[in-house]
């Protein structure tokens, strides 16, 4: 069944450097991981802060509406208290994302870039690499070791 042309292990980038024992590598994977989902959180964040801004922007359509519908006061209120309104004390959304780049998530990724380039030599997903080379039917087209 097998291909004698198959390319066979993780290929380069994703191999275990000598001498690097499974604790370190499943460690790092962690670590990892936990950068990963900071990318989702920061996604969210992201998310968070277009969505905020959309709404603010429709704000001058719901406004206006309010005027033509004679409903000034009203107008005058959203105006007043919510369009361009701080999201927390002194910040709005774009302050948030810049604070938590520069404060957590840049040095968590440094940090994260960090221990890999100490412990396995840069390299990325080997934990997962590791796990597709173990759970893969060898020689079956849809199992391939690499592209």
């Amino acid at each position: 069944m097998g291909d004698a042309h198959e390319k066979n292990g993780p290929g380069a980038g994703h191999e275990r450097p000598p001498g690097v024992g499974d604790t370190t590598v499943e460690a790092v994977g962690a670590l990892t991981e936990a950068l990963e989902t900071v990318e989702r959180a920061r996604g969210r964040l992201f998310d968070f802060h277009q969505l905020t801004g959309g709404a603010d922007l429709t704000l001058d359509r719901a406004v206006k509406l309010l005027r033509v519908a004679g409903h000034a006061a009203h107008a005058d209120l959203v105006e007043r208290e919510i369009l361009g309104r701080n999201v927390v004390p002194g910040c709005w959304t774009y302050q948030l994302v810049e604070a938590y780049d520069s404060t957590y998530y840049r040095p968590f990724a440094e940090v994260e870039a960090r221990v890999r380039r100490d412990l396995v030599g840069g390299r990325r997903h080997l934990y997962e690499a590791e796990m597709k080379e173990a759970r893969r039917t060898h020689g079956h087209p849809d199992h391939t070791a690499r592209p």
